[in-house]
């Protein structure tokens, strides 16, 4: 039996569904407004290092708003540069609003990468997220197989602690304050 995760999800199974949008204040209050999902949390010129889209060196400028319903998380992203990514490719193919990818947690990274890139998939993006100790990301590209990208999400306590902290927001929130800011 997975380990489960501070946040309420079983490690390895999918704890995310995120979007690539225009306007995250935007987006958020429509996602309030229409499946009353909140309070969205905000992190502007998301931290991260060593970013690499499809095996070269990039410095995307991207800010994300994340919320929980139960133990489901939700994300939206948006892209503030014009850098080449993963989230300007879905945009280019499908518009704002499309769905881009599935976030998986993993306590084993570099295993769970290996798996998907043996299988044929193409490392997309990845990265280190500085906040959280330097955690590493990875987005698996399953365009040939999925709707959409993979996010393998690497675990520790600070990781566990922001997901965990986001949820307990969420949970008995009245819609009061329904977008705030994060660090």
């Amino acid at each position: 039996m997975a380990r489960m995760c501070k946040f309420g999800k079983p490690v390895g199974t999918i704890m995310q569904v995120a979007y690539v949008v225009d306007d995250l204040e935007k987006a958020a209050m429509h996602w309030v407004k229409n499946l009353n999902i909140g309070p969205w949390m905000i992190m502007e010129h998301f931290a991260a290092e060593n970013m690499k889209y499809y095996d070269e060196p990039t410095s995307v400028d991207l800010s994300v708003a994340m919320a929980f319903t139960e133990t489901m998380s939700f994300e939206l992203i948006v892209q503030h540069d014009d850098c080449p990514s993963v989230y300007k490719d879905v945009i280019e193919k499908h518009g704002f609003g499309a769905f881009h990818h599935w976030a998986i947690t993993t306590d084993n990274f570099d295993a769970d990468v290996d798996r998907y890139l043996n299988d044929g998939a193409m490392l997309a993006f990845s990265g280190e997220v500085v906040p959280v100790g330097r955690k590493r990301f990875a987005y698996i590209d399953t365009a040939g197989n999925l709707p959409g990208m993979i996010e393998l999400i690497e675990l520790n306590d600070a990781v566990e602690d922001l997901f965990a902290s986001i949820r307990v927001q969420s949970e008995g929130w009245n819609g009061v304050d329904p977008v705030r800011r994060l660090g």
